[in-house]
């Protein structure tokens, strides 16, 4: 076995725990998770409250307000998405 093999080994199992995210003191998610929750939450709720409409539980102000949201969390998610591809495909087009 090769000295050399051995040591790279080593100092990349000790520097990988770096890159680690830190961990929210509070316990709550951070980040990207926190977003994805708080958008599915948001999609969650507007159709509770179609349900509820469909049903006759809700007045149609509730509703219309729950589409609004719903309708944003979506173009927001969708304008993120659009970005992410769009920073992915201009780093696939960089010269090595």
């Amino acid at each position: 076995m090769d000295i050399r093999s051995s040591l790279a080994a080593q100092q990349y199992a000790a520097t990988r725990p770096a890159t680690a995210p830190k961990p929210d003191p509070t316990g709550q998610p951070n980040g990207f998770s926190r977003l994805a929750n708080d958008f599915a939450t948001t999609l969650q709720q507007g159709e509770q409250t179609a349900l509820s409409a469909m049903t006759g539980g809700a007045d149609a102000h509730a509703l219309v307000q729950a589409l609004a949201q719903t309708e944003l969390a979506v173009e927001t998610a969708v304008t993120v998405r659009d970005k992410v591809v769009e920073a992915y495909q201009e780093i696939l087009r960089m010269p090595v």
